[in-house]
Formats: C-alpha cells, structure tokens, sequence
C-alpha cells in the first residue's frame, strides 16, 4: 500500500506509523541506529566503558491538564522512560515549546513548573531548549519536544532485537490506564471510577531490575499501539513468537469496562508509566521481585513467554484465552485514539 497524504493514522503506534517510518525516513535516512528500532539510539563509546544513549519525542496531547498529569509530565516522563530503555542513567534533556499566540501564561507555568517537579523526582537536569509562537489557529494551544541524553555502560547491550525463545515476558503493572483516562476526559465519558493517567519516570525502576537481572534482554514501554504493537515491534526485531496469557495480564475492571464500552483492544490502548520487560527464564523471579518492590511496579506479572518462530512464516504474537482458545494479537490499524501523548 502507497500513501500518497499524511493522515491521523500515521501517529497511532500501530501499522501506518510503522510505514511512514519505513517508507519515509528510513528511505532518506536511516543509520544503523534508526534500522534498529529501539526507543533510543546508543551511540559508540564516549570513554572507557560508556555509552552514549539519545532519544527524542515530541508531546501534542489534548486535553493539556489531567487526572494523573499534564502535557508537561508527560513530556519528561516520555523521554525519561525511553532513554531508559537501554539501560542509561539519564542525566540531561532538552526542551523545545511551539506556543500558539493568545494560550495562557498561567497554563505555561503551570506546566513548566509541572515539568520541574518530574525532572527532580527523575533525577534528570533540563540544560537547554527552545520557544517558538505559531499564529492564533495555527496550533492547539502548546506542543513540547524533550531529547534525553544518558549513558550506558559498554558491554551488556539492550534492544529488542535481544529475545530469545524461553526468555519470560513481565509487564509492569495495568494496561490501558492513560489511554482511557485521556479517552474520558476528552470525550466527557463520565465514568465512575477514580481513573488517572499511569505517567511516571521509571528509570530507576530499570536501574533496579537491571541490578536484580543482569541478563535482561530489553524494556520498551507499551506507549501509542499498547502492548499489541510493542510486542509485535519485540518479535519482528527477534524473528521469534510471543505467547501472551491474557488471564495474567493485570487490568483494572474500570479500563475493562471502557474498553467493552467503546469497542477497544485492551492490548491496543496507550500507557505511559508502564513498562515490558523480556528476561533469560532462570531470572524472571529476580526482575518480578524487583519490579514488585517499586512503587510504579507493584501490580507487576509475568504475562508471557518467547517462543521459537517456525514453518517459515512471519513472527507473531498469540494471545492464549481463558477458555482455551488462541488469537493472534495484531498491531493496531489506523488511529484508536489521537493526540494521546
């Protein structure tokens, strides 16, 4: 399929954001970094036994202020956590603003003192950014990039290109909590239930479960496309399956509920304060344990397992139902829910 216009879809997480990727800017410029397709790129040594590790994002959600965040959080969190991903203690990010004219400065404070408290509660220092301003109509109010820079020690290397049959597949707490928090908002659902975004800087979380299994193959936090598109992303990297059990998949009756309502893959809808961790099988218990034991992962599973692709076809995921039965877990098509972080 040739797409001739950008549309929504394009930003989903899911199949048509993974073609404008392949299509677009890998055929202009894809280094060996981006063909990699990771969260964040890590860079040749910059001294004896380090790394450097780079990762960009930027942030358009809408509504800017919600339960649980703000467009500001998010912006450190998104960064932090992808950086994090490859095992660097991140150190620095930067900050770029693209304001519409007439947007409140009280708003702006708001967020950037929002980003402040993040940012210590990180441990991560903003060194540098930008500020631009955009005709009134002409934006949505506010739009923030955030780059991350950490470093990685050399040797052990993280990515999803790592899994290997056997190795278990633990997810960080419930799915889908951002997502349908945003959805709620935005669209004035009314639900009953103390529903907030998941949003939190986990690098240290990953520092713990790094210190906990030394072998750890990767993390990639299930963002836009949720845990079906990062899943698939890990197996397509890997040329291997994954089992999913969707009985230990943790999900909060309230998100469930949301899901059924509107029609939704729980597996599809966005998280930000969650993470997908892959460990070697005798380690599992070590990385659960130390997931268990941070705050932002107590509600942490071992939902699945990797498997050897075979008969020559593409890799996949499988989910494994309550009833016994299978389904394949796809990407998500098209745009669930734009403008989610």
């Amino acid at each position: 399929m040739q797409d001739t216009q950008v549309l929504m879809g394009h930003g989903s997480g899911g199949t048509m954001m993974k073609r404008i990727i392949d299509d677009v800017f890998l055929q202009a410029y894809g280094s060996e970094w981006l063909r990699e397709g990771n969260d964040a790129a890590v860079l040749p040594a910059t001294g004896p036994g380090q790394r450097l590790v780079v990762s960009t994002d930027s942030f358009v959600v809408t509504p800017h202020f919600f339960p649980g965040g703000d467009i500001g959080h998010l912006a450190v969190c998104g960064t932090v956590n992808d950086v994090a991903t490859a095992g660097a203690e991140v150190k620095y990010l930067t900050c770029a603003f693209v304001l519409e004219e007439g947007f409140p400065i009280e708003s702006l404070k708001r967020i950037c003192a929002s980003m402040a408290t993040t940012a210590e509660e990180a441990g991560v220092a903003l060194v540098t950014g930008d500020t631009k301003v955009v005709n009134r109509g002409h934006g949505d109010g506010i739009y923030i990039n955030t780059t991350g820079v950490g470093f990685a020690p050399g040797g052990h290397l993280l990515g999803g290109q790592f899994c290997q049959p056997g190795d278990a597949v633990i997810l960080s707490g419930t799915l889908g909590d951002h997502g349908i928090t945003i959805m709620s908002c935005r669209e004035q659902l009314g639900l009953s239930a103390d529903l907030q975004s998941d949003a939190a800087p986990l690098n240290h979380l990953v520092a713990e479960v790094l210190a906990a299994a030394p072998g750890t193959r990767c993390f990639r936090d299930p963002t836009r496309g949720g845990l079906a598109s990062t899943l698939n992303e890990l197996a397509d990297q890997s040329s291997v399956d994954i089992v999913v059990e969707e009985a230990a998949v943790p999900v909060r009756d309230a998100v469930l509920g949301a899901c059924e309502m509107l029609g939704y893959d729980v597996f599809q809808v966005a998280n930000e304060g969650k993470m997908v961790v892959v460990v070697p099988p005798e380690q599992a218990d070590s990385a659960l344990a130390a997931l268990r034991a941070n705050r932002c992962g107590t509600e942490a599973a071992i939902v699945g397992h990797v498997e050897e692709a075979s008969g020559g076809r593409a890799p996949r995921v499988v989910v494994q139902t309550p009833f016994g039965s299978t389904r394949i877990l796809d990407m998500l098509v098209g745009e669930q829910l734009p403008r989610i972080c």
